[in-house]
C-alpha cells in the first residue's frame, strides 16, 4: 500500500546562474510593459506565500508574473497575470519552462493518486472540468462528475486536455503536454512539508492568502496536538511497527513521514531497535526473529495491499503473520491492529493517498488514539480491524455542502 516516493533533489541544484538570467529577463519584459504603457497602472502581483517547510518546490514574484521552481520535475512554471500585455505575448512551452496564464480559466486532473482536497480547500471545485477516473476519494467531485460538470477524459487521447487551462498530473514519467503541471505533494519527506503545497495551488488561482491561511492553521493544529501528547506524563512510549506482507515476506516500513507521524503521537518505531526490516516467514530463522521482534510491538499499523479491503479482517492479517503462538502479542490482547484504509471509493481510491495528505492533522490525531485510547475519539482514516472495525464507502451521496466554497480544515481539540 505504500506509494513510490521520485529520486531526492535540493533546491541548490538548479542551476542558479540560469534562474537569475531567466528572472532578470522575465523582469526586464515587465519592466519594458509598464514604460511601454505608462499611461496605465502596472498590475501588480498582490498576496504572497512563502515555502517555509516544503523541499520540493520553490516560489518567487515579478511585477506581473510569478515562477515556481519545481523540484521533481525540474521546471520552471511561469504564472502571468491575465491582464497583463506579457500574457498576450508571451509563452513557453520547452523542457526547462512552461508558461501559464492565471488564474486558471480551468483545469482537469490525472486522478491516479491524486488529492483533489487541496483544491477543495481553496475552494477550486467549481473550475474543475475534467478527470481521468472516477476512483476519487472526494465525495464532491464525484458528485459533480454525477451532474454532469465534470467531464470524463480518455487518458491515452493527449488531444482531449488542449481543452484546459491546465491539466494536473502525478507521474512524471508519462508524456506532457504544453499545459501540464507535475504537483506531487506525497514526494516529500513529512507530512507538513507535503500538506504546504497547497501553496503551490495557490498560486496559480492568485489564492495565496487562503492557501497562507489554510496551512497556518494545519501546522498550529498539528503542533499543539503533538505538544500536548508530548507533556503526558507516561511511564513508556508505546512500540509502533508500520509492516506489510507479501509474497511471504514481511516487511517495516521506513517511510520517514510515516516514522515521524509515530515519534508526533509520542510513540516510538519498532525499526529503531532492530537491524534488519525484511522477514521471510518460509525461512525458519526469520520466521523465529520475526516472531521475536512481534512480541515487542504494542500497536501494528497493516499496510498490506489487498484488491478487497471490505474483506481484510484481523484473521487475515494473523494467516498472514504465520505464527501460531499469539500470546505475547500486546497488540492482540490489546486489540490495537490498525490499517489506513477506512475510507475508500470503489476499492481502490483510498483517502489515505487524499485528504490525508492535505490535513495531516488529522492523521496525528488518529495515531494518538490508537496509541493512547480514549474511546471518545473517532479516527478519520485508520479503522481497528482487531475490533472488526470496517470501511467506509465513499460516494457522491455522501457531498453534503457547496462545493464552489473552499472546504474548511477540520481542526482537532488538542487542550
Amino acid at each position: 500500500m505504500s506509494s513510490p516516493l521520485l529520486g531526492s533533489w535540493a533546491p541548490s541544484r538548479f542551476p542558479l546562474q540560469i534562474f537569475l538570467i531567466i528572472i532578470w529577463f522575465l523582469y526586464k519584459i515587465g519592466s519594458d510593459e509598464v514604460i511601454v504603457n505608462a499611461a496605465t497602472p502596472a498590475v501588480k502581483v498582490g498576496n504572497i506565500s512563502q515555502v517555509e517547510d516544503a523541499a520540493y518546490f520553490r516560489i518567487y514574484y515579478g511585477q506581473t508574473f510569478k515562477v515556481i521552481k519545481n523540484g521533481f520535475d525540474g521546471k520552471s512554471y511561469l504564472l502571468i497575470q491575465n491582464n497583463s500585455r506579457m500574457a498576450a505575448k508571451t509563452k513557453y512551452c520547452t523542457s526547462r519552462i512552461k508558461s501559464f496564464v492565471i488564474p486558471l480559466a480551468n483545469y482537469s486532473i490525472d486522478t491516479d493518486y491524486f488529492p483533489v482536497s487541496f483544491f477543495e480547500l481553496l475552494g477550486l471545485l467549481g473550475s474543475l472540468k475534467g478527470i481521468t477516473s472516477d476512483f476519487v476519494a472526494s465525495q464532491c467531485v464525484l458528485k459533480l462528475y454525477n451532474d454532469g460538470q465534470v467531464q470524463m477524459i480518455n487518458k491515452s487521447d493527449s488531444q482531449a486536455f488542449t481543452q484546459f487551462a491546465a491539466h494536473f498530473i502525478s507521474n512524471t514519467d508519462q508524456a506532457q503536454s504544453c499545459n501540464f503541471a507535475t504537483f506531487l505533494p506525497m514526494g516529500e519527506g513529512t507530512s507538513l512539508q507535503r500538506a504546504e503545497w497547497i501553496k503551490y495551488l495557490g498560486v496559480f488561482a492568485n489564492l495565496e492568502t487562503r492557501a497562507n491561511q489554510v496551512y497556518d492553521t494545519i501546522k498550529a493544529n498539528y503542533g499543539c496536538l503533538s505538544k500536548a501528547v508530548a507533556s503526558r506524563n507516561t511511564s513508556f512510549k508505546p512500540i509502533v511497527a508500520w509492516m506489510e506482507y507479501n509474497n511471504g515476506v514481511w516487511s517495516f516500513t521506513t517511510e520517514t513521514y510515516k516514522l515521524k507521524y509515530v515519534e508526533d503521537a509520542g510513540g516510538e518505531n519498532v525499526d529503531e531497535s532492530i537491524n534488519k526490516i525484511t522477514y521471510n516467514i518460509s525461512i525458519p530463522d526469520d520466521l523465529d526473529a520475526f516472531h521475536a521482534i512481534m512480541c515487542t510491538v504494542d500497536v501494528v499499523i497493516d499496510e498490506t495491499y489487498t484488491s478487497d479491503p471490505a474483506a481484510y479482517t484481523s484473521s487475515t492479517f494473523l494467516q498472514n503473520l504465520n505464527v501460531e503462538d499469539h500470546s505475547c502479542f500486546a497488540f492482540v490482547a490489546n486489540q490495537s491492529l490498525w490499517r489506513y484504509d477506512k475510507r475508500i471509493r470503489n476499492s481502490i481510491a483510498l483517502d489515505w493517498y487524499d485528504g490525508a495528505i492535505s490535513q495531516p492533522q488529522l492523521v496525528l490525531a488518529d495515531l494518538i488514539e490508537a496509541l493512547f485510547p480514549s474511546g471518545n475519539y473517532t479516527t478519520t482514516y485508520f479503522r481497528n480491524i482487531a475490533k472488526g472495525e470496517g470501511v467506509v464507502s465513499i460516494g457522491p451521496e455522501m457531498c453534503d455542502r457547496d462545493s464552489s466554497i473552499p472546504m474548511e480544515p477540520l481542526i482537532v481539540a488538542c487542550d
